[in-house]
């Protein structure tokens, strides 16, 4: 496998089980250096999703990482269901055992968290976005010559050629929720030339979770990240009824990106995002005009799974040797 680059690493997520997993993944990768941390405000429960990151934050003694709360907020609300995630993660026994004093969040909005990284930045950045994008949209949108500051953003969105997973009333289904949460930020953030990857749906529905996953990350619980994981990812069963998977790897396989790049395809193709009506929401593929992007198409599932697995023997406290 190709060795991946190093990067500098600004990373907007909205607290989900995932979510929270790919921040353990960012930090395990040696190459990565993570300059800080967002949550949004609204798409999960902020406090515990805020203590859990900083719980995580702690356990590879790398508290100095600053983190910021977002205080935007979404057209359409995240399910409650889905938003409570963070509170069974914080409480995880793991992030707990130590006694040290958590850091204090900065008292600045994400959005201003942002540029104020991207103005201080010697070098374009790389944004990952695991939640929606309204920070990042609000940024840019305020200060567009901010753009140049941007290496290229990657986000779990959108659902190109296959179905969505909005289920909600006068909606035609074919919008993902990161996109459909603030729909309107997503047309916006489409507007401006940043640098776009995106993992819709159509390439994160090819790695599902399983109980074959789950009971390989049984066999590693010595290692304390395949330890944790696997209890994150045993907190999702029965977390979509009926259905033959746990769960999917959407932001997994997004952050996955930065440390395995050549187990993925990619296709180029000019989009839209619909800010409003039935299809609000839905990133679709057009003929004319349109935002250029990258768009994962295809994973070497097999191969992905093994990096993943490797990745998560990492030591928690490899950062005291940076």
């Amino acid at each position: 496998m190709t060795q991946p680059r190093p990067r500098s690493v600004l990373f907007d997520h909205d607290g989900g089980v995932d979510d929270l997993i790919s921040l353990t993944m960012l930090l395990a990768m040696p190459h990565i250096d993570l300059v800080g941390v967002v949550v949004p405000r609204g798409v999960c429960f902020l406090q515990p999703a805020v203590s859990a990151t900083l719980k995580i934050l702690r356990l590879f003694n790398r508290s100095e990482i600053p983190v910021s709360a977002g205080t935007l907020y979404g057209i359409n609300p995240f399910p409650r269901s889905w938003r409570v995630h963070p509170y069974t993660i914080d409480a995880l026994p793991i992030l707990n055992e130590s006694q040290a004093p958590l850091a204090t969040p900065l008292a600045v909005a994400g959005h201003d968290f942002l540029a104020h990284t991207l103005h201080e930045t010697a070098s374009p950045l790389t944004v990952l976005i695991t939640g929606p994008c309204s920070n990042l949209a609000k940024t840019l949108s305020d200060e567009p010559d901010l753009v140049s500051q941007i290496e290229e953003v990657i986000w779990m969105g959108g659902a190109l050629d296959v179905p969505g997973n909005v289920r909600d009333y006068e909606h035609d289904g074919s919008a993902e929720w990161n996109v459909y949460w603030d729909p309107i930020a997503g047309q916006r953030l489409w507007q401006t030339e940043a640098p776009m990857t995106l993992f819709p749906l159509d390439a994160t529905n090819q790695v599902p979770v399983t109980m074959e996953l789950l009971h390989r990350l049984a066999r590693q619980r010595r290692y304390p990240l395949s330890d944790f994981v696997g209890q994150c990812y045993a907190t999702t069963v029965g977390s979509i009824p009926q259905a033959e998977y746990l769960y999917y790897m959407w932001d997994t396989l997004s952050t996955g990106y930065l440390g395995a790049p050549s187990l993925m395809q990619f296709r180029q193709l000019y989009t839209e995002v619909v800010p409003d009506g039935n299809s609000a929401g839905r990133i679709r593929a057009v003929t004319q005009g349109g935002k250029a992007i990258r768009a994962a198409d295809a994973v070497d599932v097999a191969a992905f799974q093994e990096y993943f697995l490797e990745l998560l023997k990492s030591p928690v406290h490899q950062a005291k040797d940076r």
